[in-house]
């Protein structure tokens, strides 16, 4: 009997130098299934959380897309980039004494200042060389068309900005710098890169990024996450990989309240049905049966209504064919 194909939230700590991309082909090559999937893409210059979906579980990514995020990074004044971090082509200042006075000025009161100022609720520029879609394009793909791309501003919350290190050094070319390390707590759809174009405006002696690093999506921490090898197609499934895979109730339970149903309540909500439960009204509320997740429901005046389903072995659902079909891939 061939083993059953692995199910979960798998918490990944992405190296630098890959896609978020690469690291689901290589979850897929790791794990022996093709269906793999990810909540919120990382820069190949960022390291750090990436959460994956493995087998039906990837219906639950759609569920974590909009959660806060938590960052260190560090913003380097007295630099700009054309993709405002360290994967682009350095910008040569119009006046590089009157930057190097500008930077001499910039005191550790000055950044705390410039940091505290761009938290709240504020509205942030994205990057040119974002992922956002102008008339049906990514703004990165127009922009290495070389045409240029200003996208409106978008509101956006930032929790904190806070100044974890100051230092100040010089290029191998002589000129000054100064590297600030940064904890960033904001909301989905923050572009950490832009906090450091900002910055470094805002300082008027320009600024970019030279790290990354996401601690933190919503409940999941890197501290829980695994490093995932690079690994050949021809590669044993890897059975520690797999021992990491969160169940989906366990990562549901994290997110939302659960409320526990007996096997009929779980099979009729299998079907579709609108059930009866004894919980509070709440807008996503997660269903278990068993210790296994049937779905997440919108719970009001003590019904059920499904959001999601998720198949559940032993379940003899009438509708087991339609509860079978995935989400994302």
């Amino acid at each position: 009997m061939s083993e059953p194909a692995p199910v979960g939230i798998l918490l990944v700590d992405k190296e630098q130098s890959i896609t978020s991309h690469d690291v689901v082909a290589r979850v897929r090559r790791a794990l022996g299934t093709r269906k793999v999937g990810h909540a919120g893409t990382l820069d190949p210059m960022a390291t750090g959380l990436l959460v994956v979906g493995v087998g039906a579980a990837t219906k639950l990514l759609h569920y974590l897309v909009g959660l806060d995020k938590e960052y260190t990074a560090t913003i380097r004044l007295g630099q700009r980039t054309t993709t405002e971090d360290a994967d682009g082509e350095l910008l040569p200042a119009d006046d590089p004494a009157a930057v190097a006075a500008a930077l001499a000025a910039v005191d550790d009161a000055r950044i705390a200042a410039g940091t505290a100022a761009l938290t709240g609720d504020v509205l942030q520029r994205p990057s040119s060389v974002s992922a956002i879609k102008v008339d049906g394009r990514r703004a990165y793909d127009r922009v290495r068309d070389g045409e240029e791309v200003a996208l409106p501003p978008r509101p956006v919350r930032i929790d904190a900005i806070e100044v974890l290190a100051i230092r100040r050094a010089a290029t191998p070319a002589g000129a000054p710098v100064v590297d600030v390390d940064v904890r960033v707590a904001c909301s989905s759809g923050t572009y950490v890169r832009a906090i450091a174009r900002d910055l470094g405006d805002a300082l008027g002696v320009g600024g970019h990024l030279t790290a990354l690093r996401r601690t933190r999506i919503g409940p999941f921490a890197v501290a829980d996450a695994v490093a995932v090898a690079s690994r050949e197609r021809d590669a044993p499934v890897d059975a520690a990989l797999a021992a990491r895979l969160q169940t989906p109730a366990s990562a549901a339970a994290l997110l939302y309240p659960t409320v526990e149903l007996d096997a009929a309540a779980a099979r009729d909500l299998a079907d579709g049905k609108r059930i009866a439960v004894d919980a509070p009204d709440a807008a996503t509320v997660a269903a278990v049966a068993a210790g296994r997740l049937v779905g997440l429901v919108e719970v009001a005046g003590g019904r059920a209504r499904v959001l999601m389903n998720l198949p559940v072995a032993g379940l003899a659902s009438t509708a087991a064919p339609r509860i079978g079909e995935d989400g994302l891939s």
